[in-house]
């Protein structure tokens, strides 16, 4: 199971800390490169061409073929780029669909089986990303929802709306990685600005950060090799 933090923190275990930072510039000068053997930062001029260009939402799932896609909203939702960030250290582009979507829109329910409940930024209409074939993803406008307001999944059957008012526009935010692997000698990483999303793969370790400037990829490669490693015995 994926799990997904949107919220404006980011924790790694034990290895990586991130925390908002109030300043600075869109992106630090720190190299992009792997450090004391524990992270390796991965800016989007090292991602493919979908991922360099600006997003306005994510969405990461992972199929029951243990593949891990990545969805990226782009272009004021007119379109959506298809990753697939199975192995962080290779990603490769699935291409991008063109959507019908009226403007931007958020996901707003975790991953079900094969689609996903989106909502409309500028009228709070609903509608699905149906994801019957992922990498051909096309929308489709949910009617008779009179109700604006917070969603709550009944598990894959449904869901229900309460009329709560909820603000649903995310500000961005500024993070900063510390790399901690040296408790003596801790030093900044990674300095990003305007984050618009961030999203962590718990079974590869790997965390995606949106900004106006592209995608970034924070990467374990510890973590990736126990996942590497359980496959593995499980293939045995």
């Amino acid at each position: 199971m994926i799990n997904i933090s949107i919220r404006m923190a980011l924790v790694f275990v034990r290895r990586l800390t991130i925390s908002i930072a109030t300043c600075g510039a869109v992106v630090s000068p720190a190299a992009f490169a792997q450090l004391s053997g524990r992270l390796v930062l991965v800016s989007p001029a090292e991602l493919p061409d979908l991922a360099r260009q600006s997003g306005d939402a994510m969405l990461l799932q992972r199929r029951s073929d243990g593949s891990a896609l990545l969805y990226i909203e782009q272009n004021q939702g007119a379109s959506i780029a298809i990753l697939d960030v199975s192995d962080p250290s290779h990603v490769r582009s699935e291409g991008a669909v063109r959507l019908d979507a009226s403007g931007p829109f958020d996901f707003v329910l975790a991953p079900g089986h094969d689609g996903e409940l989106v909502r409309l930024r500028h009228d709070q209409a609903e509608a699905v990303l149906d994801l019957h074939k992922v990498t051909l993803p096309s929308l489709k406008m949910v009617r008779g929802l009179t109700l604006q307001g917070a969603i709550t999944r009944l598990g894959e059957d449904g869901c229900f709306v309460t009329n709560q008012g909820d603000e649903l526009a995310q500000p961005t935010r500024d993070y900063l990685v510390v790399d901690t692997a040296d408790a003596q000698n801790p030093g900044r990483v990674l300095d990003v600005r305007q984050v618009r999303e961030a999203l962590t793969d718990s079974s590869t370790g790997a965390t995606f950060l949106l900004t106006e400037n592209g995608l970034y990829l924070i990467r374990r490669p510890a973590v990736e090799m126990e996942k590497m490693n359980r496959e593995l015995e499980s293939a045995g």
